[in-house]
């Protein structure tokens, strides 16, 4: 049984209005509010022992000062002991197995730290701070591996964004309960106990109700040496680069939003001037725009995995972090002040705005890239990889720690780490979307359908999200290869005419894409057989490769006669023993804006021939058998598409 197709019958991809109908199915629903109460446990007992240590429990041997970053250390740490062993288990095991195991460990460690609450006992608490790392640990690889087998392509960036906005609101619930509860008087000790305990008993309560989802691997061999196993994974991560590139994006990521979180206190007391209350609204500001950002992605993605957005977000993040330095420097002294105070001044406001943003911005910049890691993995060690993340995210946050700590003691002020962190922000990523090229595309490809062109997709559930296939489109305008990007989730390797790389900024751009120059025969013989070669392997790869079989862009606006490569394409495809279907596509409504050949004058020499924001569309149509392909009959599908 394929472990990817199993929950066939429980996936209807297009059935679904938006991400919230998930919340309704049973593939989804328990599996959702299971890693949500995970989480606000998590935070409702690491902030609730923070708070008592540093508050009401004197011990002469963990300083109140200390104790923080103590916690923080040993949640941490079984991330980097165990992670790798944590993966080999969710891809041998059967998933609901294990989390529901995870869940009633969690019942066993807050019964563990309940005692240590109501005692009094640190050294009980510090242990059970490790377990819950642990605990979290072995949930991690489960909880993304869990959703590509359960949720469809087109569902797949909504779900992401649904886990990323719950986890980010239960950190924040888990951390307000935590602190009221442990303020309780007389009786906040027991209260923790007892929320700690409930919580757990109803995080495995409803786990029971998680459908059972097969192991990827189940006849995987473990190994116990977490060092030798963590570089395996990242080995199993570089086989593909955008999947190792988009690992360190996240952790990156990470590092992000440890370097504001982590001053939070400082910014609040000594830039802002404000009580406890001003610091929790800067962490209620944080989760919510994150929870927004992250549920924005399907809107903007249109229900697709896009990439694109995560070049967006690394803008919006890195200008948003910068600008928040500029409104939190120029803040004048004053005295401390709650939190009406705090908002009755209009300063404080742009503060605020910068911080909603930027984290708004990393909401978009990391669910794309945990849903292409997701697509990208092979099946059977996809939770190796995403537990190699979690190794790589525990070692950024370490790393944003100690250089936080640096900064601050080489003299800097909160404001100049924000700053710090924008640059720094700002040149990894444009260092990542250098390396991966395919980030930078997408983002193109985004603006132009999406900001100049109101770009509509018919049919695109005919686009195969697995396999090689031959997309045949008609060519109307320079911008052609691009909408076609757009409309993909898979990357697309074009087959187009050598002359269209001569225009410019388009044709650095085809070149960024790696496009095949194809040219007549005749006119270069070595670029026409390399051009078909560089076909076969795209093909070969089980790619998406897109040609233009007109062999040129309409001069007229009518679909000029189909060409014979095509015909080239599939015999070689057939001697390599690759059947590639054919998918025929139609664009419309593109003839007579900016980009398309209009004589007089050409392309691109009139901005508002049509106007502004044009609607323009694609219609795919269902595929075509390799064996019955032939140049008129795949002109007439297109033509018809082009009626439809």
């Amino acid at each position: 049984m394929n472990p990817e197709t199993s929950l066939a019958g429980v996936a209807q991809p297009h059935a679904d209005p938006n991400q919230f109908a998930l919340l309704q199915q049973r593939r989804f629903a328990p599996f959702f509010w299971t890693q949500f109460l995970g989480a606000a446990n998590d935070n409702l007992f690491k902030f609730a022992f923070t708070v008592m240590v540093t508050y009401q429990l004197s011990v002469s041997w963990l300083p109140p000062a200390m104790a923080g970053l103590v916690i923080g250390a040993l949640f941490i740490l079984p991330f980097l002991l165990f992670s790798a062993t944590s993966g080999q288990f969710a891809d041998k095991y059967d998933k609901t197995r294990m989390i529901r195991w995870v869940k009633s460990l969690e019942i066993a460690i807050m019964l563990v730290a309940a005692g240590g609450f109501i005692a009094g006992q640190v050294p009980v608490l510090l242990l059970c701070t490790f377990l819950m790392g642990l605990h979290s640990t072995l949930f991690g690889p489960v909880k993304y591996a869990y959703l590509p087998q359960v949720l469809s392509e087109r569902e797949l960036t909504g779900g992401n964004g649904m886990v990323e906005m719950g986890t980010f609101v239960a950190i924040l619930l888990g951390n307000v309960a935590g602190g009221l509860l442990a303020a309780l008087p007389g009786v906040g000790h027991a209260s923790v106990a007892a929320g700690c305990v409930l919580v757990a008993l109803l995080g495995r309560a409803v786990a029971q109700f998680v459908p059972p989802v097969p192991a990827t691997d189940p006849g995987l061999r473990i190994n116990w040496n977490p060092f030798t196993e963590t570089w395996r994974n990242l080995q199993l991560a570089q086989q593909s680069v955008v999947v190792f590139r988009s690992l360190l994006g996240i952790s990156w990521m990470w590092f992000f939003g440890a370097m504001f979180l982590s001053q939070f206190p400082s910014l609040a007391k000594e830039v802002l001037h404000g009580d406890e209350q001003v610091a929790s609204l800067l962490l209620v500001v944080f989760s919510v725009g994150i929870g927004i950002g992250a549920l924005l992605c399907e809107r903007l993605s249109r229900r697709h995995l896009e990439i694109g957005l995560v070049p967006l977000g690394a803008i919006g993040m890195s200008g948003f972090a910068i600008d928040l330095y500029f409104a939190a420097r120029s803040l004048p002294p004053a005295q401390a002040m709650g939190l009406a105070a705090f908002l009755a001044q209009g300063a404080h406001w742009r503060v605020l705005l910068d911080l909603a943003l930027l984290s708004l911005f990393a909401g978009l910049y990391s669910v794309p890239m945990y849903a292409l890691i997701q697509m990208r993995c092979q099946p059977t060690h996809r939770a190796r990889i995403i537990a190699a993340n979690n190794i790589l995210n525990a070692l950024f946050m370490i790393a944003s720690a100690l250089i936080a700590g640096a900064l601050l003691a080489a003299g800097c002020t909160v404001p100049q780490i924000f700053l710090f962190t924008g640059i720094a922000n700002a040149v990894v990523a444009s260092y990542i979307f250098m390396l991966v090229p395919e980030y930078l595309l997408r983002c193109v490809a985004w603006v132009v359908s999406r900001l100049v062109y109101r770009f509509e997709v018919q049919g695109d559930e005919n686009l195969p999200a697995t396999g090689a296939a031959i997309l045949a489109c008609n060519h109307v305008s320079f911008v052609d290869a691009v909408l076609l990007m757009a409309a993909s989730p898979r990357p697309i390797s074009f087959l187009m005419d050598h002359r269209i790389f001569r225009v410019p900024v388009l044709g650095g751009l085809f070149r960024l894409a790696k496009a095949i120059p194809v040219a007549p025969q005749q006119e270069d013989p070595a670029t026409y057989h390399a051009a078909f070669e560089r076909a076969a392997q795209v093909l070969r790869a089980g790619g998406l490769l897109a040609i233009f079989p007109e062999g040129g862009v309409t001069r007229d606006g009518q679909l000029q006669e189909f060409k014979g490569g095509i015909m080239k394409i599939l015999e070689r495809a057939r001697a390599d023993g690759v059947q590639a279907p054919v998918i025929p596509m139609a664009l419309t409504n593109l003839w007579g804006s900016y980009f398309s050949r209009i004589e007089p004058g050409g392309a691109m020499v009139r901005p508002w021939r049509r106007g502004f924001y044009s609607r323009v569309g694609l219609n795919v149509g269902p595929p075509v058998a390799p064996s019955g392909v032939q140049p008129a009959l795949l002109r007439t599908r297109v033509a018809d598409l082009l009626r439809a």
